[in-house]
Formats: structure tokens, sequence, C-alpha cells
């Protein structure tokens, strides 16, 4: 008996070993031939392919010099397919996820508004899917006419229509939602309340753009961006932020409008714009405590604002009677006061500071006066997960002496060598250079586009890796808006852009963008492969980024390595792209080795479609 009852048991962990055998085959079966209609298992964790294949690691410590492209031969391994999420996440932004703040117990400030800052789901917990657009989704009506009226279907989202139905910010319309232009503090249109301020600063004819001396602008609290898309028929270009709140899908209303906008908060880290980029920061009834930690969020406007730039704050606090009221004033005109900024004008529920144009106030002050100015070693550029501080950014000695920025006028300074290139110890030979080379660049690319693209087509543009701003700078005669992405650890680039009069954001391209899906119409992508490759992150999740925030119909332009060219057409019918037309690129003495042009546009498909390739 304790013979058989010994070899018994003997069997039992083979049977079990092979149990597990089994269920492991089964489950490799059913991944593997998952067409991603399962909504059940569609959301997946990770980077499943990247892992399968050997692509790197995330955080490029590996020890392998292997190239995360593979040998760009054509019998390279292809994915036969994405999963699609489930619809429900088809308004994901993974680092701006409130869920995944839950799941992760992350110990944040509400007060601070840490919440709302950029949280971004580590390798492992990366979601593997297309985002499908929601049911009914149609391709958005052509700027200028988006700017007033968007499809509902596309953002089916009516609850600021009710919750501010006595604002005039929107108005339910059938199957349209109508933008009246209306906001918070301008019932009665943005364009009013614009010239409004335009007069109070007496510039001439009433308009902001004060002949060309005014040209970017920071709205706060934007909600759907009605000033900043009113700003656009005066050439002022505005960056209208706002953080993913209670007033849900702001910034994703801006942005189906066509008008520049960006999820941020004024938190605790610094906005990802470098110093002295704006003319006017705005806030209109944003609701924002300034006072709170030594006015550590009025002073990274301060930081933000160019010399002599103006902060247009229109809030009860400038006008109401009551107790309360009074108080916030009465510490907010002495703290702005110690900052040496003074009242360029107040009148009825508006008022307007303006910023000094030199460091002579500053220098004047009482010594310990608070808030001080920053250390010496501090650099006001350096933005990417840096904290603020309450302190006062001085302006560098040649500023200081110029009084000023220096800057031309708009459109002139576009194309005008600005000063601050110095900083970067670039000539302005070498700038206006790179303006011409991209000048050609675009026109090929407008060429290659060819048919496909019509006037209208393309409102909204990424360049996710623009350097001084030049392929912007290119299309200034097309009615279209850049965002210009420069790499958080490259040369500060972003600051020239912003010289220029144009926007833009610095970005870790190992991690997802602060926007919605479905918000761009073109991607521009010079080498941004072939950076993440010397950095080992992964080029599947950018692939999945970059479709994530790209509309269906929209378009890809990839200039890059051929072994990069090559291995992104692998991923073209897993990720329901097509290839336009692919080229060898222009040779340059910028390219490191010879570059090549692939062009792609997105199709569009829908969820209960997604394994046909419908198209438009």
């Amino acid at each position: 008996m304790r013979g058989r009852n010994d070899a018994g048991q003997s069997k039992r962990p083979i049977v079990l070993c092979c149990m597990m055998i089994v269920c492991l085959c089964l489950l490799f079966l059913y991944f593997s031939g998952s067409n991603g209609q399962a909504k059940s298992t569609a959301f997946e964790y990770g980077t499943k392919f990247s892992r399968t294949l050997g692509w790197g690691s995330d955080d490029g410590e590996d020890g392998s010099e292997e190239s995360v492209f593979g040998t760009g031969d054509a019998d390279d391994i292809k994915p036969k397919s994405f999963p699609v999420c489930d619809d429900r996440h088809s308004e994901l932004i993974p680092c701006l996820d409130r869920n995944l703040i839950y799941q992760m117990r992350l110990k944040l400030d509400l007060n601070l508004m840490e919440h709302y800052e950029r949280h971004c789901p580590p390798p492992e917990r990366r979601f593997n899917c297309l985002i499908p657009p929601p049911h009914g989704y149609k391709v958005p009506i052509k700027w200028p006419k988006s700017r007033d009226v968007v499809w509902k279907a596309n953002i089916p989202h009516t609850h600021l229509a009710k919750e501010k139905s006595d604002q005039n910010w929107m108005v339910e319309a059938g199957e349209k939602i109508k933008f009246p232009g209306g906001g918070t503090h301008f019932h009665h249109g943005a364009d009013k309340y614009i010239s409004n301020i335009a007069n109070m600063l007496n510039f001439k004819d009433n308009n902001i753009n004060n002949e060309g001396m005014l040209r970017t602008v920071l709205d706060v609290g934007c909600g759907v961006a009605s000033f900043g898309g009113y700003l656009l028929s005066s050439n002022v270009i505005a960056m209208s932020l706002a953080p993913n709140d209670v007033h849900q899908n702001q910034i994703q209303f801006a942005l189906e409008r066509g008008i520049p906008a960006y999820l941020g908060v004024l938190g605790t880290k610094r906005l990802p714009y470098p110093s002295r980029s704006f003319e006017l920061a705005h806030c209109s009834r944003c609701r924002i405590d300034w006072l709170q930690r030594d006015g550590i969020l009025l002073l990274e406007l301060d930081r933000l604002l160019r010399p002599g730039g103006y902060f247009a704050y229109s809030s009860p606090e400038a006008y109401a009677q009551d107790e309360e009221d009074l108080r916030i004033w009465k510490e907010m005109s002495a703290l702005v006061e110690r900052m040496c900024w003074k009242i360029a004008e107040k009148r009825n529920q508006t008022v307007i500071w303006v910023k000094p144009l030199n460091n002579d106030c500053y220098r004047r002050r009482a010594l310990g006066t608070k808030p001080p100015l920053c250390k010496s070693g501090d650099d006001p550029d350096s933005v990417w997960g840096v904290p603020m501080e309450a302190c006062i950014t001085p302006y560098p000695e040649q500023m200081h002496r110029d009084g000023g920025t220096g800057l031309a006028p708009w459109p002139a300074r576009l194309t005008t060598p600005p000063p601050r290139l110095a900083d970067l110890y670039v000539t302005a030979d070498t700038f206006e250079k790179d303006t011409e080379m991209w000048q050609q660049r675009v026109e090929n690319y407008w060429s290659l586009l060819g048919p496909k693209v019509k006037p209208d087509t393309i409102r909204n543009i990424m360049d996710m890796k623009a350097n001084f701003g030049s392929f912007a700078a290119a299309l200034k005669g097309k009615d279209v808006w850049v965002m210009n992405v420069v790499p958080h650890d490259g040369p500060s680039t972003l600051k020239i852009i912003y010289d220029r009069g144009l926007i833009g954001s610095n970005h870790d391209w190992c991690e997802a963008f602060s926007t919605y899906p479905r918000t761009y119409d073109l991607l521009h992508a010079w080498t941004v492969f072939s950076d993440l490759d010397k950095r080992g992150c992964s080029a599947e999740d950018l692939l999945l980024e970059m479709d994530r925030i790209l509309r269906p119909t929209g378009f890809i332009i990839v200039r890059d390595k051929s072994i990069v060219i090559e291995f992104i057409k692998k991923y073209l019918h897993a990720l329901h792209w097509e290839a336009i037309t692919v080229v060898d690129a222009e040779t340059s003495p910028e390219s490191e080795e010879n570059e090549m042009i692939l062009i792609i546009r997105k199709k569009l498909w829908l969820p209960e479609a997604s394994s046909q390739d419908s198209t438009t």
C-alpha cells in the first residue's frame, strides 16, 4: 500500500505540470489569434509585442547595442493586429488618467492640484490597444466653421451646455454643438471682451495685437477656449490651458474646434514653456488661489511673461465689495507690488497689471523683501518635471540693458533671428539657413500629399521635434496652427520658437502627450524614432501614441533613416494606416545619413467594424 501510494504521489506533479502547459498553450492561442474584437480582453497592460519580439527595454539599460528596429529585413515578424480598447476608454489620456491614480494609490495633495498633473503609467501598466472613436464619429467640421460648431457625436458630452447655459459657452443644436463665443466673464462674446482689453491698454484701433508687438498669449483656465479662438483673427495666438477637471472635455472641445490648446494645470510643477514666452497672460474667472504658497502660482506667470508683459485678470476680487473679496484684493495688490508689477488699467470688472522692462525695480527692493529673487544658478528654461519656486526670475544682463526682448513685430519676427539665439551659440546665418531648408522641405511635403490635401483638409498640426520651429514657419501661408514639441533633454530651442511668434511645449516621447485622442490632423516626425532608439524606449508605444492623438483620415509624415521607415511599414495594417508614398529625402548637412520620407494616412474605422478596413 505504501509503495502504491508513493507512486501515486509522484505522478501528481507530472499531471499538474501537464495541465499547466495545456492552459498556457490555450492562452497563447487565444491571444495570438485575437483580432481585437473581444471587449473583455482588448484593454491589455504592457507592450506585449515589444517583449515578444525583443525590441529593446524601456530604460535602455540592458547593455544591448542592437537597434530596436531590428535588421530591416522584410522577413522580420509582423504584428497581425492590435486589440481594440474598450469603448469606455475612447477618451483615454494615459498620463492624466485618474483611474490610474486610484489603482496605483498615489498619495497626492488635492489642494495643490497634484491629481491634475502628469502621472504616467509604468511600462508594465501601459495599454497595448487602439483607442476607438466614439460611436457615430464623423470627420470633423472644417476650419473656420469649426470655431463655431462641431459634431456632437465626436464629443458626446453636453453637461457644459447645461451647466453654463446662462454664459453662452456652448449650445446643443440637434446633432451639432454650437459655440456662441461666450464665457463665464464675457457672456456677450469674446470679441467685444478682447476689444475692451485692447482699449484699456490704449492699443491703436482697439486691436489687441498692438501693431504686431503682442503676439503670444497664455490663457489660464480657458474653458472651451473661445477667448483664444477669437484672438486668431487679430493675428494673436494663445496657448489655451486647462486641466482635465470637473469641466471635463473643455480642452477636447477647443481642439475639435481647431483652436490651439493644452491639458495642464498650475499645480506644483512648472508649466512646460520656457521663460519670457508670452506678451499677455489672461485669467477670466479661473478660480485660482493666487495667494497660496507665498504667491507661487503668480510667480510662475511672472516667469513666463516677457519684459513689459501684461496680466489681464477678470474676477470678483477686482471689483466686488464683500469682505472676503476685499481681503483677497488687498493681499494680492500687495504681492504684485512687491513683484514690481504695476496697474496698467482697472476698469469695471477687469484689472491689467504690467511687468517691468528691466531689473531696476528688483534691485531697489529692501533687503529681505519677499518673494526673493531666484538664485543665480536657477535655469528658468528648465521646465520638464521641475518644481515651481516662489521666487522672481530676474532678466539676463543683456535683456536688462536692452529694456525689453528686442523682438521684431509680427509677422517680421517669424523670420527675424531673435536675440536669444546667442544663448544657444547659434548664429543668425545658421538660423536663416534652417528656415530656408524647411521651406523647401515643406513645399516638397505638400507636393507629395498632392490631391489628398485640399486647403481646408488640415488644421491642427504637431511637429514632434520642432528644433527652431522652421517647419511651422514654412506653413505661415496656410490656415493651420502648429504645436511645436521640443524634446525635454535637448537644446532649449523652444524659447526660439516662442520668440518667432509660434507656440509649443516641451515633452518626452517615451511618455504620452497631454492631449485627448483624435486631436491632430497631421503629425510630423523628423528623426523622432531614431532619437527614441538611442534612449531605448519602445517604438511600438510611440506608434500607438501617434495613432491615439491623430484624427481618423489624418496624416503622418515620417522623415527618418531607411531602417525606421521599413520598421513602421510593417505596422501599417495593424494600425489601420495606409502608405501614401515613400521617397528618398533631399540630402542636407543636417542628416546623419540618407533619410527617407514616409507619408501615411490613418483610415476611418469604427469599433463595430474594426476587422474591416473602412475608409473615407
